[in-house]
């Protein structure tokens, strides 16, 4: 079955070994490997969609939206600094 699913021989070999000695509690072997498949399989599922370009994209926006803040608050408090520079004078 594993090999049907297209993994590797020597993979689905020993995944099988493995699981194969367990009695009742599963060993922490096995819980390891089916953990990166798991890991693996969200890997490329994330790639197929597009993930590392959309994030790449949103990184971009975030930045230039920290710096179109960054300038709005110094301007600000530039004309803060005016408006109590002519109070004070």
């Amino acid at each position: 079955m594993l090999r049907a699913r297209g993994l590797r021989k020597r993979v689905a070999r020993s995944l099988a070994d493995a699981t194969g000695r367990a009695n009742k509690s599963t060993p922490k072997g096995v819980k390891r490997v089916a953990s990166e498949l798991r890991t693996l399989a969200t890997e490329i599922e994330d790639r197929a969609t597009g993930g590392p370009a959309k994030r790449k994209a949103a990184a971009k926006k975030a930045a230039a939206t920290r710096k179109r803040k960054a300038s709005q608050r110094s301007a600000a408090a530039k004309k803060g600094a005016r408006t109590r520079a002519k109070a004070g004078a």
